[in-house]
């Protein structure tokens, strides 16, 4: 069967060269007839790769030497948890803006596990549609917490807030290395793997080293695997991890250099999105639009609705909407574009458009929209 365009909101496509160069080495790498899957973690056949994907975290996203680059699990979720208990600590206050979805739930864990939340700034008047302007944050806080590229509301990130001396973090999972980002004007940065580094399984958190504190620093209860010192002691193997994950990031990253760089990224995705973003806002008799509002658009997900998508609430539009969607995943599915329903806070469809995806793929999806609208019009 022929590869598909994958769409995914993740995990997500990987680079067909990445794939190609593990399925090679699947059964022997680099001489040690094994595969990596199989090795242990603590053997010399493991060390260079870990060390190589930490080396290339650095030079792609030039990390300051201040700064600690960590491999740990749990996914962008169990950062919601990490961050409180390892911030939070001095007022216990902290500021967030609420942009979506990932937000919400990290200002929700915050407060759960005792930090003071105040939500500084919200764009939920216009369903998260839009990017608030806080251009600078002030106030006695630990820090300020913003989610830079809303995977399901299609939103992302044009500035970077200033907070002077209040360490910014920044869950960064869905637009990591899709372009240039000057790491300096973060305290923390995660990114959980699944949509443009590797396969699910691992997290990327860089943090500057002295917001790392000390285990009986940390939040009452924080458990030692919740510790970022625990893993930035133990150079993110104080256990296990997920060998065979961090191994096809570190093939990513090479990519990544191969192709240019997160400068080279940025060229490649911006394309994309305009390639895309010029269809749904051209497009005869106006059957799609965007979600978000120009000036906040992500270049990584691309929510859109169909003219059939009217707000209204009575039976009979809401059926012919949800029938009219359907039919898209449906056939689009059948040619070769998966995974493009929308996330049901938003409706109607969303393609996901990660460094992976290629211009072809995104020219493949706007030539069938154009058929769909014309037949179904």
């Amino acid at each position: 069967m022929a590869r598909v365009y994958n769409f995914s909101a993740g995990p997500s496509c990987l680079p067909e060269e990445v794939l190609n160069a593990c399925a090679a080495e699947m059964m022997d790498y680099n001489g040690t007839g094994q595969s990596v899957m199989e090795m242990s973690h603590r053997s010399k056949a493991y060390e260079p790769i870990i060390q190589d994907a930490e080396a290339m975290v650095r030079k792609l996203m030039n990390v300051p030497d201040n700064y600690k680059v960590l491999f740990v699990q749990g996914g962008g979720s169990t950062q919601f948890a990490m961050v409180a208990e390892n911030l939070g600590i001095h007022t216990g206050k902290a500021a967030y803006i609420e942009t979506g979805v990932w937000a919400k739930k990290a200002a929700a864990e915050a407060k759960k596990l005792g930090v003071d939340v105040d939500i500084i700034a919200s764009s939920k008047d216009k369903n998260y549609s839009y990017i608030p302007k806080v251009e600078k944050i002030e106030g006695n806080y630990d820090y300020a917490y913003i989610c830079f590229n809303n995977t399901i509301m299609g939103t992302h990130y044009e500035y970077i807030p200033d907070t002077g001396k209040i360490p910014l973090v920044a869950d960064i999972s869905s637009c990591v290395l899709s372009e240039p980002l000057d790491v300096s004007k973060f305290g923390l940065l995660f990114a959980g793997a699944q949509k443009n580094l590797a396969p699910a399984g691992v997290t990327l958190v860089i943090i500057r080293e002295d917001l790392i504190c000390e285990p009986e620093a940390c939040r009452a209860g924080t458990p030692t695997m919740l510790c970022y010192k625990t893993h930035a002691d133990n150079d993110s193997m104080y256990n296990t991890p997920p060998c065979y994950t961090i191994y096809v990031l570190g093939k990513v990253l090479h990519w990544i250099e191969a192709n240019g760089g997160a400068e080279g990224m940025l060229k490649r995705n911006k394309e994309k999105a305009d390639y895309l973003y010029n269809y749904l806002d051209n497009n005869e008799g106006n059957f799609y639009h965007a979600t978000t509002e120009v000036g906040s658009r992500s270049l990584m997900n691309v929510p859109f609705l169909t003219k059939y998508s009217t707000g209204a609430t009575d039976e009979a539009s809401v059926a012919k909407e949800k029938e009219i969607n359907d039919k898209f995943v449906k056939e689009a599915a059948a040619a070769g574009l998966v995974n493009l329903k929308g996330h049901r806070l938003v409706g109607g469809m969303r393609a996901s458009i990660y460094n992976a995806m290629t211009l072809d793929g995104v020219k493949a999806l706007v030539e069938f929209m154009k058929k769909f609208a014309k037949e179904n019009a």
